[in-house]
């Protein structure tokens, strides 16, 4: 049983197919041929919508899809941060139906790949249904030293749990106020090759605590009652004094990037001059609009030549998970982008940045990319 589809555009791979190509699928979604409609045969579904290979969230955080509207919008990170924590305990039922639901939502928005963060074993009975696949990304945080082989033993447990279930999944830190020296270097020494990733640089105060020690960060460690008088400020940004943790030799997805300035992307580059290819950078448009009201720098990010991806973060902090939402949001704001650029980050890149496209991210033969019809109400503004 094949299903035959094609479209007056079908984009893949950074442009767009032959005209007249019709993608034909086995009925287990792999994609055994691209052919000129005259050699398609017979019952091939033409679509008025574009069509794109399926999505690839590069960050997300399913577990905490119980969260969605209970955390309010444009309430700053540290008091985010603060509503997450303050929420954690509720009714495993209604926890596990959120995570179902908001699965469902990803498959329905044309999502088949999520780089997914996890503080829990939450959502270890969903992923194992192998619905979309997961990279599950197994958070650790701990600013104080003294704790850091006390996190790092409960996250090789988390991971062990994963692993068992024949589920990828990684050790990996939360973020740079999070995470102490001796956390980091754990993580780093780590005999894995699968892929990093941090929360950078996604707040104003995040600079003003590793600069100066003062603003929103150091109220956090205070209202938790954590001593972090061992804590000297350096003058520089976050990334620059936590970059080299990062070995290159490994893949690394920087998230949300709101405050990154050139100099970051340099010394970035820089660490990972052998492996250029291994450095990404993941855009959450939504997610930032919701928390603080700003927005990533795209142009200085694209001037850079950084390596951009796409994600939805969670239902915490975004109405819903859509990539293609994503992209709208970017387009609204900055519309000289073309759309073949943003549906590279959200396909092939993330792919790519989570070592999965010799399945996922393009329509070539062999793959199980899925597809999304691109609405064409939608792309009507947009250059391509």
């Amino acid at each position: 049983m094949y299903r035959k589809i094609t479209s007056e555009r079908i984009f893949s791979n950074g442009g767009f197919l032959p005209d007249k190509t019709v993608l034909i699928f086995n009925d287990k979604g792999v994609l055994v041929d691209l052919v000129d409609h005259n050699d398609a045969g017979d019952d091939v579904q033409h679509v008025k919508e574009w069509i794109c290979p399926g999505f690839v969230n590069a960050h997300c955080h399913l577990e905490l899809s119980y969260l969605k509207g209970r955390i309010p919008k444009l309430c700053g990170l540290k008091d985010f941060v603060m509503s997450v924590m303050a929420n954690r305990e509720e009714e495993q039922e209604k926890i596990e139906q959120a995570i179902m639901d908001a699965e469902s939502e990803m498959i329905k928005n044309g999502i088949v790949a999520v780089g997914d963060i996890c503080n829990t074993i939450h959502t270890l009975f969903q992923k194992t249904k192998k619905n979309l696949h997961y990279h599950s990304f197994i958070e650790l945080s701990g600013f104080v030293p003294g704790a850091a082989e006390s996190r790092f033993q409960k996250g090789r447990s988390f991971q062990a749990d994963f692993t068992e279930a024949g589920l990828s999944a990684t050790l990996v830190p939360h973020a740079p106020y999070s995470v102490s020296e001796p956390l980091f270097q754990m993580i780093g020494k780590l005999d894995d090759s699968g892929t990093l990733t941090i929360h950078n640089q996604e707040s104003e105060e995040e600079t003003e605590f590793f600069q100066n020690k003062s603003g929103a960060f150091l109220d956090l460690y205070q209202q938790l009652g954590v001593d972090i008088s061992f804590f000297q400020p350096k003058k520089n940004s976050s990334l620059q004094q936590t970059i080299a943790f990062f070995p290159s030799a490994r893949k690394l997805i920087l998230v949300h990037n709101v405050f990154t300035e050139p100099k970051d992307i340099f010394m970035a580059d820089a660490q990972f001059s052998e492996h250029p290819n291994h450095l990404y950078y993941c855009l959450c448009p939504n997610a930032n609009a919701y928390i603080t009201g700003e927005q990533p720098p795209i142009q200085m990010l694209q001037n850079c030549q950084a390596q951009l991806v796409l994600g939805t973060d969670s239902l915490a902090s975004n109405d819903g998970l859509s990539i293609w939402e994503e992209i709208k949001t970017i387009h609204k704001n900055h519309p000289h982008i073309k759309l073949t650029e943003m549906l590279t980050w959200g396909t092939i890149n993330g792919a790519k940045a989570l070592s999965i496209e010799d399945r996922f991210g393009s329509f070539e033969k062999g793959k199980t990319p899925g597809f999304f019809l691109i609405p064409d109400s939608d792309r009507q503004s947009m250059i391509f």
